[in-house]
């Protein structure tokens, strides 16, 4: 298992690929626009984690910048890890699982409140 990304919502897109690609040199990966309308924009390196920049451009919302929208963890089988989780008394389901492309490969995901309070994207990459 790794780190896959952590992604963040942002208010200006622009501003902060600028920031991520320009001034602190990460490279974009891929993109998608979801089926909510939320554009998905990841910067990385040239190995491992990603950020994956989040942002609506119907909501013109205040970002709290100590907020983190979600950390995406690589598992081998994202529905059964997230009903085992769900089991416990400090977890639960907040979406999923279900079947996605992301732009590189189908996947199926599940998001997950771990005890902490953050949310936690299993990300099963199907074959």
């Amino acid at each position: 298992m790794q780190v896959i990304h952590t992604a963040i919502w942002t208010s200006d897109l622009d501003r902060m690929t600028e920031f991520f690609e320009d001034d602190i040199g990460l490279e974009h990966s891929h993109d998608f626009v979801g089926n909510d309308g939320v554009t998905n924009y990841y910067v990385g390196g040239d190995e491992g984690a990603t950020i994956q920049l989040k942002h609506d451009p119907d909501e013109n919302k205040e970002i709290d910048p100590s907020g983190i929208a979600h950390v995406a963890i690589s598992v081998d089988d994202s529905k059964s890890l997230a009903e085992r989780l769900s089991n416990r008394d400090d977890c639960r389901i907040v979406d999923g699982p279900k079947e996605v492309n992301d732009g590189i490969s189908d996947k199926r995901i599940a998001f997950v409140e771990g005890p902490d309070g953050y949310v936690y994207e299993l990300e099963q990459t199907l074959e």
